[in-house]
């Protein structure tokens, strides 16, 4: 951390103490931006009420980073007032909370600020940590006791963003208001002792969720339930499992190493996304998606050559697909723009006359043709002389 990383947090902590808000950002630690690797597996541990060395009445109203906010006072997650919490009915304490990895199940109401309902998910379970609901819920959740009811409020930020959602009905840029209970904590199941049909139906939902998050722009979180997915599909199996079922887990594995290329490639992680489409033509070598992207990347990398000829392997397994004529006409188009350019390039620097700024002159008549017209005039007068000949002998 930076000295101005330090300051910044140090000022944030104050001016939440100054405000009567609890931060957990007392500690100096910078939450701005919310990445996946910048959260820790467990939140800050709290400290017993009652526990401690006794504090001086100065500190005596100052909360530290590791204590809960009291009923009816807002807890700043994050420091930035963008997501808070508020306790409306104590748990069973800290040592109940649930932890990322764990499936949770949690009653939730989901309204706008103005008070207009959005959606109501009694019993609503998920994986917590995994990207499989709005980043308000996974932030929040790991800091409830279980019994717990909370107030959430979320910036759009952490909800549904500038986007929106179709499903449930949030309008773009909405501030959203949750209330949460937190029912219960269970650790995930081992995929590996899985029946087959389940691992296929959990590697899906987790796909899915990935395909949510790429509609929506959120292309890093997209790669990362994509990524999720295919860590269940490519577990090895403890139970007995059909070909037909082995297919089910290929052809979702496929389709997520497509479907993360994509997102790749929204990211400009041009190297990333070419392995993706490398492994998923090593399951199925004639897959068009896979041969599309890769030609994409490809020609994005500047190796036109191989993305023509990749483009081309696809078009010839589905001619009709025009959005492989267009990519492919395209590309080839700037391919031949390129080689004019190396062949402008070239003859510069070989100092070809065609390309100084000189006038050109009119090239010379070739010694050839003179020769020619020379010899034709010599011989049309050495015939005429022997016809000519012929006539004054036949005469005498």
């Amino acid at each position: 951390m930076t000295a101005a990383d330090m300051t910044e947090g140090m000022e944030a902590a104050e001016a939440g103490r100054k405000s009567g808000h609890t931060s957990l950002l007392d500690s100096g630690e910078d939450f701005e931006v919310v990445d996946e690797e910048d959260l820790d597996d467990e939140p800050p541990p709290l400290e017993d009420a009652g526990g401690g060395p006794e504090r001086s009445s100065s500190e005596a109203g100052r909360k530290t980073p590791d204590e809960e906010a009291p009923l009816e006072e807002w807890l700043d997650v994050l420091g930035n007032g963008q997501l808070k919490k508020k306790v409306t009915a104590s748990g069973r304490g800290r040592a109940s909370r649930p932890v990322k990895g764990q499936n949770v199940r949690i009653d939730l109401k989901t309204s706008l600020m103005d008070g207009t309902v959005v959606e109501e998910q009694p019993d609503f379970s998920f994986t917590l940590g995994d990207g499989d609901v709005i980043q308000a819920l996974d932030l929040t959740v790991q800091l409830m006791e279980m019994g717990e009811k909370a107030e959430i409020q979320a910036d759009a930020k952490y909800a549904y963003g500038d986007r929106g959602s179709l499903e449930p009905a949030v309008p773009p840029n909405a501030t959203l208001s949750l209330e949460v209970e937190l029912l219960e904590a269970t650790d995930a199941p081992d995929v590996e002792l899985l029946p087959p049909a389940e691992k296929i139906a959990l590697a899906s939902r987790k796909r899915e969720r990935g395909n949510a998050h790429y509609q929506r722009g959120d292309y890093a979180f997209a790669v990362n339930s994509y990524s999720i997915a295919l860590q269940i599909a490519e577990s090895s199996s403890k139970v007995d499992i059909r070909p037909e079922e082995e297919d089910e887990l290929l052809d979702v594995k496929v389709k997520c190493l497509n479907n993360m290329a994509a997102s790749q490639l929204k990211l400009d992680h041009y190297e990333a996304a070419l392995k993706s489409c490398v492994s998923a033509l090593q399951h199925q070598p004639d897959n068009i998606k896979a041969l599309f992207r890769m030609g994409k990347v490809l020609s994005l990398k500047g190796e036109y050559t191989e993305a023509i000829q990749t483009l081309r392997r696809a078009l010839k397994l589905d001619p009709s697909n025009k959005t492989i004529h267009a990519e492919l006409s395209k590309l080839v188009k700037k391919h031949s723009e390129q080689k004019g350019a190396e062949q402008a390039m070239y003859k510069k620097m070989l100092g070809n006359p065609s390309s100084s700024g000189s006038t050109p002159r009119p090239a010379a008549k070739s010694s050839w043709a003179l020769s020619w017209k020379w010899l034709f005039g010599a011989t049309a007068m050495a015939i005429g002389g022997v016809a000519l000949s012929v006539v004054i002998a036949a005469r005498n």
